[in-house]
């Protein structure tokens, strides 16, 4: 009678490692973090801030810097597997939903920011009146107002 000697499997690739490896960059523990946090944020439609991503990353790993942060954000929106927002007044925020041409809409007063999927259309839903000889190929659009909170304990905003 042999004896059966089981090797353990590999661990499972995580699915962040698995698209860094697919985008071609390097994995790092640093990057993973980044990616799991945003992607975690996703469902709930939470669009974060760099520091928001900094504290939500030293929970999960420990420490890293400001600056790692800033370049894990900025290896993976090269690598298109983020996007950064950036509303005007606001500091940048990022999301992990890429690829889809969806826009946003922005509360004038608490600054809460929220998916809208495309309103017409495909990739561009928009088609300008003139390209002046670009080749379009996305439209960024942001929806500025009230979001239903805010609309409903204050007085409506004047507009000239």
């Amino acid at each position: 009678m042999t004896a059966h000697v089981h090797e353990a499997a590999p661990a499972a690739e995580s699915a962040s490692a698995g698209r860094l490896r697919s985008a071609g960059i390097r994995v790092t523990k640093p990057r993973i973090a980044v990616l799991d946090v945003l992607e975690e944020a996703r469902p709930r439609h939470e669009h974060l801030s760099a520091a928001t991503v900094e504290e939500r990353v030293r929970a999960r790993i420990g420490a890293i810097s400001t600056q790692g942060v800033y370049d894990c954000l900025e290896a993976l929106e090269a690598a298109h597997l983020l996007r950064t927002l950036e509303p005007a007044g606001q500091p940048a925020l990022y999301e992990s939903r890429v690829n889809d041409n969806h826009h946003h809409l922005v509360c004038r007063s608490c600054n809460l920011v929220t998916d809208i999927d495309c309103v017409v259309g495909e990739s561009a839903c928009l088609t300008p009146s003139s390209t002046n000889g670009f080749v379009v190929d996305e439209a960024e659009v942001t929806f500025w107002g009230l979001c239903p909170s805010c609309a409903a304990s204050s007085a409506p905003v004047a507009r000239p």
